[in-house]
């Protein structure tokens, strides 16, 4: 055998498997009724925005932060470049480069998502604090182009950020309905940063399989993602109040939050639900009848007490609550095993614990009037801090989308 592979692309093993499958299957009617309620396999990584921050959300993430190795802008220009480009090629179903046949050099991808559809891939960029100053130094050129939203987060009543979970010069999120698809996809640009840039930390996470339309349930059992946003997405979109170079991006916010799943599961059904605020089973606001239905923060029961308590999750979450500050969540489940952990309110149990929770991924106009402004009333007052410890944390801007022949961030750089 020569080694030649007779494909060049993930694309062009999926045009081969497709055909073979057309001649020998279902009957073309059948086919055609298949391929109309079939989501499509890719997502456009070219546009205004980027690609995974709207985009209806894939069952499956994986998140890395890095820290710049390189004392040149000119090598982070080219990193961009060379990431766009490679994750324009794998959101469309191809390998991160051209395959080579050179059994001489290491292969131009690692090969472990040849064959598969890309399902629904995106790859979200962000620069973070690090990227404009580190250690009080300019580092490229940029720290006068560094974005006023761009702050670096205060440590929250209750944080205890582990290092290895928290900051980061750059970001990279892929989601795909594929896990293999979503880790092969940083796995790829983590290797192309090599000399530029290295990983500082990663999470994986996971969603449910739910029918589409549906909001998913976190490891706490209830509905995530019930208020969200819809479009137009004013909340979410940098606009002229920002640089020119974040038009059209956002500023994601990442928490890592551990979940006392061993205290939840011993709580009652009934304080679960005060807690949150939301029946259990159909999310419905307490006092109402369906998930949809609007929060009634004025409601009272028959004693004169609010039928949503005062320290209730939703309470202090909602807009009404925090002068109709908004954000968009993009939250996924993790499941990391288990570590010895001690518990930071009564029963106060320690030992191995489920490292397990919460993967909190919230996109905003500005951080400062949206996960600051709703966090910092939580991380005082929220009855679920009992539950709940922020490990990790981090905070980059997202720039607007590229269009073909440009790379990300181009437009900052080109200040430099």
């Amino acid at each position: 055998m020569s080694g030649r592979c007779p494909f060049t692309s993930r694309r062009g093993l999926l045009a081969a498997a497709s055909s073979l499958l057309a001649a020998t299957s279902a009957p073309a009617a059948v086919r055609s009724a298949v391929a109309a309620t079939t989501p499509p396999a890719t997502e456009n990584f070219w546009g205004d925005h980027q690609a995974g921050i709207i985009t209806p959300q894939q069952r499956h993430s994986y998140f890395a932060a890095l820290d710049l190795t390189t004392k040149k802008a000119g090598d982070v220009a080219a990193l961009l470049r060379t990431w766009t480009n490679a994750a324009a090629r794998m959101a469309s179903g191809e390998t991160a480069e051209p395959l080579n046949a050179n059994a001489e050099q290491p292969p131009a991808d690692s090969g472990d998502a040849l064959g598969l559809s890309p399902a629904r891939l995106t790859i979200t960029f962000g620069f973070g604090p690090g990227l404009f100053t580190k250690d009080k130094q300019d580092r490229y050129g940029l720290a006068r182009h560094r974005p006023e939203a761009l702050v670096d987060l205060p440590l929250f009543n209750g944080d205890q950020l582990v290092e290895a979970h928290t900051g980061g010069d750059l970001s990279v999120q892929a989601c795909s309905d594929d896990a293999q698809v979503a880790f092969h996809a940083v796995r790829q640009l983590v290797r192309l940063a090599y000399g530029s840039a290295q990983l500082r930390w990663v999470q994986a996470g996971y969603l449910p399989d739910y029918p589409a339309g549906e909001t998913p349930r976190n490891l706490m059992g209830f509905k995530d993602g019930t208020m969200n946003p819809g479009p137009p997405y004013q909340s979410v979109w940098v606009t002229d109040e920002g640089p020119a170079w974040m038009h059209n991006g956002s500023y994601l916010v990442a928490r890592r939050i551990r979940i006392s799943l061993e205290h939840w599961d011993r709580t009652d059904l009934d304080f679960q639900e005060e807690v949150i605020g939301r029946r259990k089973y159909s999310g419905a606001p307490l006092g109402r009848e369906k998930e949809s239905d609007p929060l009634d923060l004025g409601a009272t029961d028959k004693d004169g007490n609010p039928v949503i308590a005062e320290n209730a999750h939703v309470r202090l979450a909602a807009p009404e609550a925090n002068g109709g500050a908004e954000i968009l969540r993009r939250a996924y489940s993790y499941n990391d095993g288990v570590n010895f952990t001690a518990e930071r309110w009564p029963p106060w149990r320690q030992g191995l614990m489920y490292d397990a929770g919460l993967f909190f991924l919230a996109y905003q106009r500005d951080p400062r009037t949206g996960f600051i402004r709703i966090f910092d009333t939580i991380s005082k007052l929220d009855a679920m801090n009992q539950f709940t410890t922020h490990v990790g944390s981090g905070i980059f801007a997202c720039p607007g989308g590229v269009a073909e022949g440009m790379f990300i961030g181009q437009g900052l750089f080109d200040l430099a």
